[in-house]
């Protein structure tokens, strides 16, 4: 980022922010502004300061840019604050009350640069523009604030990321008569393309439905704030008053800003808290940009039974457009995305989010794709993405419209899209017949008339990028402006016109007529020529060789000329601005376009994946089960040269599937894939099968990795303990269930108790679509006690002490987990993998009859150990070790396990001499004990 040298560019500026006032009481000595309470002696600063600082009394917790000139100044604090932020230089410029005011400063033709670094660090900021003339006022310039930028209210292509929303949520939890939380009703906002949303959710369910949304910024109360355990997805945390989430005003705004009279028609008269969570929402964006939100008609209540529950963990474990990294792919949304424009991209992004639990939206989608799929040669589907790649973003365009920010450019590539609609009309044309969803886009396609019209007269072929520029509005459009731009455009053609004459008239051979920016036009006329000069020439300037004249013909023409550009700019401007108000009325046929347009992109995006990596088209049934046959991860066959594909069946009789097998062996992989598939149905997708079919799902979870929460004070075990109680207390028999290693955070007997008593509950209780994966071989006794449960495991081959993994799922359960194999993969050392190679041995050994109780760790100790005669590295203690000593079967000595657990290869002198009075420790402990 560029260092601005704030301390020169004001310098000469008419406004100063310096200049000589009375002492005030105010301490400014470190050039921070004046707190609230002492705006009360704002009367002792200059005139220009005063009005800065009356303007940033109104937005305390803001950075204000104030436009000085060419640049947007901040003060006090503010300059502090961004020349951190921002790498700017802080200066400082005259004085106020008496103290030097710190100063850093912008280009105003840098502004977006600046703003979208502040946004992504969370910053609010408010824009504060010179309104008066110069020329005419009297001390400083009239300004004041015309929008206040923050992370959820972004509107600009510049702040804003391509392909995915800027979502603005509020927050207003619901009591009863006792005052007792009850629930919270949400509404968000995406102000970029109007679209508004409101659901009411229990205290519980916040999180969930805060990462779904994954707001850039968030609303909420002081007393929401702490009653509401907020994750770290809410974005920045931005608190309003109150009141302002008052349901009966709530309600109120509501139906002024849907110009309705009742909110029954959308089905929100009985969620009070969210009509107060949106009144609050509205306000809050409209006070933002200082404006009417004319994009704002629609209103959508979104219900939790609408489309299939995806809590933060499964979200996170399925990777669907984050990796567990943080990084945006390689993901499933990575792998979908090749669409042809930004709006449908995002539209993508929303339904791997928010797939719908009905199956017939699914099947109309799968329909559309296919009718895409099986378009004629030469109006295929290839041709139909080439059309698609000449779109323009016109969701967001039409936001900016209807906010009155819509730049040149944006209307000339909204005139340029609405006339290839025609084109892609009939590009389906050929196959709408087979899809009533392409029927209805078909109908939709179709630009408004005026609108179009008005866009083709108005705007130039090539406009610039901003109005003060010029050059915007197309020639014929105004009389008026033509003239103009005529005068200024034949200037010079004038001139050479009037020397012609002029040296004609008078007979002056060299006479030459010119203009500079001091003198403006002028008659050159050297000095023994003067003597020829007619009366009408009126002396300008003399010069030692020549003179000067003009005349009055030369004379209009300067003041007509000079006033031109300048008035043309300004006729523009006016112009300009007369259209936005024009396209105002079509804005809701701007957004049925973007809407159709958006849709139509994720279907032949959808068409080309399907195409290009074989998937088909999934079936729905009404009867309970997930039968998928030759499934593959999406991810991860895009990203190895060769997938083994395998079947996963589940139904009434087939509820739990307990996996073994390796680690690496793709058991992990095998559960994603299959919930991956049953999601990709659900969002309407075809899938990476053979061929799969699905009965009723409500909800998918999972409970993979492991992970901690130091932050919130839990473990990683009790991090694993919550999401297994999520699931335990919500799963229903149409859910779908992944759980890997459940129960590996504690000790093995615990673990394993945990995992029998978790699996015999989902079976038993919940009966929900289960993918068990885990290492306790003693849970492959579960299906002989429970019929709906079976089990498969993931194939290897053991070669010459190492592993070939075959990634196939088999029937029945695997024979061993080759963890030793595993670790010898992953680089462990040599020596560590004998050792522990022969405590394995050990191990089975001691276990070869029933495995002994696990310890009592409160009960009394039946062996005393010496310490100081307890050999530095022990070996691990197996779980015979833990029995009585009664109990416990014979084992070698101590110090003979010891020798055999040595590599004397990989002795060096000093370790050799440690280890014999290692031994002999060992020895004189056998002995005492024996006594």
């Amino acid at each position: 980022m560029e260092n601005v040298p704030v301390g020169e560019h004001t310098r000469n500026h008419p406004e100063s922010p310096g200049g000589q006032s009375n002492m005030a009481n105010m301490d400014l000595s470190n050039g921070q502004a004046p707190k609230p309470a002492a705006l009360a002696e704002i009367g002792n600063h200059t005139p220009m300061m005063r009005q800065y600082l009356s303007i940033k009394a109104e937005h305390p917790g803001t950075l204000v840019l104030y436009r000085m000139g060419d640049f947007y100044e901040l003060f006090y604090e503010d300059a502090e604050k961004a020349a951190r932020l921002l790498d700017l230089t802080l200066t400082q410029r005259g004085a106020s009350a008496g103290n030097p005011i710190k100063m850093a400063g912008v280009p105003h033709h840098s502004l977006e640069q600046y703003l979208a670094k502040l946004v992504k660090l969370g910053e609010s900021v408010a824009i504060c523009e010179q309104i008066g003339d110069p020329a005419t006022s009297k001390g400083p310039v009239e300004r004041k604030v015309v929008r206040i930028v923050t992370p959820g209210t972004l509107t600009d292509a510049a702040l804003l990321a391509d392909k995915s929303d800027a979502y603005l949520l509020a927050l207003a939890p619901a009591h009863n008569r006792r005052g007792t939380l009850t629930g919270v009703g949400l509404a968000w906002l995406n102000l970029a393309s109007g679209a508004l949303r409101l659901t009411e959710v229990g205290a519980d369910q916040v999180a969930a439905a805060i990462e779904r949304i994954r707001p850039a910024e968030t609303l909420v109360s002081d007393s929401a704030a702490q009653a509401l355990t907020l994750p770290a997805s809410v974005g920045t945390l931005t608190r309003v008053p109150e009141w302002h989430f008052d349901s009966a005003s709530g309600a109120q705004r509501l139906c002024e800003q849907l110009a309705v009279a009742s909110l029954d028609g959308f089905g929100a008269q009985t969620l009070g808290a969210a009509c107060g969570a949106a009144g609050a929402l509205l306000l809050y964006a409209a006070q933002t940009q200082g404006q009417q939100l004319r994009h704002i008609r629609s209103l959508k209540i979104e219900h939790e039974s609408e489309y299939i529950g995806l809590d933060p963990a499964t979200r996170r474990n399925l990777e669907l457009t984050e990796t567990l990294r943080g990084t945006d792919s390689p993901t499933l949304f990575s792998l979908l995305d090749v669409c042809c424009t930004s709006m449908g991209s995002r539209l993508l992004r929303h339904w791997l989010h928010h797939a719908p639990r009905n199956p017939s939206v699914a099947r109309a989608r799968q329909q559309a794709i296919g009718a895409l799929l099986d378009g004629p040669p030469g109006n295929d589907l290839d041709a139909l993405r080439h059309a698609l790649r000449q779109i323009a973003d016109v969701e967001r365009i039409t936001g900016r419209l209807a906010l009155l920010s819509a730049r040149p450019r944006d209307l000339a590539s909204l005139r340029d899209t609405f006339s290839k609609l025609p084109e892609l009309r009939e590009r389906i044309a050929p196959v709408i017949a087979h899809s009533t969803s392409l029927q209805q886009l078909d109908a939709s396609l179709h630009a408004p008339p005026e609108c179009t019209d008005l866009l083709q007269q108005a705007i130039a072929a090539e406009p610039a990028a901003m109005v003060r520029d010029g050059g915007v509005i197309a020639r014929g459009y105004d009389a008026q402006l033509d003239e103009l731009r005529d005068i200024s455009e034949n200037c010079g053609q004038f001139l050479v016109d009037l020397e012609s004459r002029e040296r004609t008239r008078t007979g002056i051979a060299n006479l030459r007529v010119e203009y500079n920016k001091v003198h403006g036009f002028y008659i050159e006329v050297t000095r023994g020529q003067t003597d020829k000069v007619p009366d009408d020439y009126r002396r300008r300037q003399t010069l030692k060789n020549a003179e000067r004249y003009i005349t009055p013909e030369l004379k209009a023409f300067e003041d007509k000329a000079l006033s031109a550009q300048e008035r043309a700019l300004a006729r523009e401007r006016a112009l300009y601005d007369a259209l936005l108000q024009a396209l105002l009325p079509h804005i809701g046929d701007c957004q049925r376009v973007a809407c159709a347009l958006a849709e139509l992109d994720v279907l032949a995006s959808l068409a080309d994946r399907a195409r290009a990596l074989d998937w088909v088209a999934p079936s729905f049934d009404e009867q309970a089960g997930i039968e998928i046959e030759q499934g593959r991860h999406p991810v991860v066959q895009a990203q190895v040269e060769q997938f083994i594909a395998n079947d996963c069946r589940l139904g009434a009789t087939r509820k739990l599937l307990l996996i073994t097998g390796p680690n690496m062996g793709g058991k992990s992989t095998f559960m994603r894939q299959t919930a991956l598939i049953t999601l990709m149905a659900y969002v309407g997708s075809y899938v990476p099968a053979k061929q799969a079919c699905f009965g009723p799902v409500d909800r998918i979870f999972t409970r993979i990795g492991a992970a901690d929460d130091l932050a919130g004070g839990r473990s990683t075990f009790m991090v694993e303990m919550t999401e297994a109680a999520a699931i335990l207390n919500d799963a229903t028999p149409h859910s779908l269930v992944l759980m890997d290693e459940i129960g590996r955070g504690t000790s093995t007997f615990d673990g394993l108790a945990l995992a029998w008593a978790i699996a015999r509950h989902l079976i038993s209780h919940n009966q929900s679509y289960t993918l068990f994966a885990t290492h306790y071989f003693e849970l492959t006794q579960l299906p002989a006690q429970c019929p709906t449960a079976a089990n498969v495991h993931l194939s290897a081959v053991e070669h010459d002490h190492g592993i070939v993994f075959l990634h196939a799922v088999n029937e029945g359960p695997a024979n061993q987990s080759y963890g030793l194999q595993v670790a010898q993969l992953a680089g462990v050392p040599q020596p560590v993998i004998r050792a522990a190679r022969r405590h394995l041995l050990l191990l089975e050994q001691q276990t070869a009859g029933q495995p002994a109780p696990q310890l009592d760790l409160f009960a009394p100790a039946s062996l005393a150990v010496d310490e100081t005669t307890e050999p530095r590295c022990e070996q691990p203690v197996g779980a015979a070790d833990l029995a009585t000593p009664q109990a416990r079967p014979e084992a070698p000595h101590a110090a003979v396990e010891r020798l055999r657990s040595l590599d004397p290869d990989a002795l060096r002198p000093r370790d050799a001499l440690e280890l014999l009075y290692e031994l002999r420790a060992l020895v004189e402990r056998a002995d005492r004990e024996s006594r």
